[in-house]
């Protein structure tokens, strides 16, 4: 990994105003906030690389998959196969470490009702290549839902189709796994179970494993 390219990336994703209004928005809700999270300084900002833009979680702490029931998902699991250092991510400065695990996201800023149009996703996935080409000892890819699934795809020149669990080897050596994001929308309707979930991330070890 290039931390020095990887650390001026993020220093131009934080100041990025492509998208008039993924900026306006997450402005906006930074400026409005919601009741529970009144008393708390929002980062509305583009995301440096760490999950999901979602408002009052990503956009409210300043890292990805930080302070949401996503992020609960996540760090659980990420945390029950050896890649996180503990089970929960709270804030930005909590002292959670990932071991083996880089996490970014397709998106940088939250989008109006979680629905980023296709320009958007376009003026982004100049970050997404950018570090791909940087993190140079990448053995698995996770794709956590459909679009962070094409967007990888489309970085990489790969036409497939979207589906959970499918596993792809790469001519590159790489293996690209897809997952369903672990939103309320697919956790709470039971399209996406914790054996699921918990499977995905146990499939991903066993890969580094051997």
């Amino acid at each position: 990994m290039r931390d020095s390219s990887l650390g001026k990336l993020n220093s131009r994703i934080i100041r990025c105003s492509l998208c008039p209004r993924l900026s306006d928005y997450i402005k906006k809700v930074g400026a409005e906030k919601v009741k529970r999270y009144a008393q708390e300084e929002y980062w509305a900002r583009p995301l440096p690389s760490w999950g999901d833009p979602a408002a009052h979680g990503g956009n409210r702490t300043g890292r990805m998959f930080t302070g949401d029931s996503s992020g609960d998902w996540l760090m659980r699991a990420m945390y029950m196969a050896g890649f996180a250092s503990m089970p929960t991510s709270s804030s930005k400065d909590d002292g959670l470490v990932l071991n083996d695990a880089y996490i970014t996201a397709a998106l940088k800023c939250a989008p109006p009702e979680n629905r980023p149009t296709s320009l958007e996703l376009g003026n982004c996935s100049q970050y997404l290549v950018a570090e791909l080409r940087a993190l140079q000892n990448v053995r698995v890819v996770l794709a956590l839902g459909r679009i962070a699934f094409h967007a990888y795809c489309k970085a990489e020149n790969i036409r497939r189709t979207f589906g959970h669990g499918l596993q792809i080897t790469l001519l590159d050596g790489k293996t690209l796994i897809a997952s369903y994001h672990p939103s309320r929308q697919n956790t709470n309707t039971g399209r996406l179970t914790w054996d699921m979930w918990l499977s995905v991330f146990r499939k991903v070890r066993s890969h580094l494993s051997s």
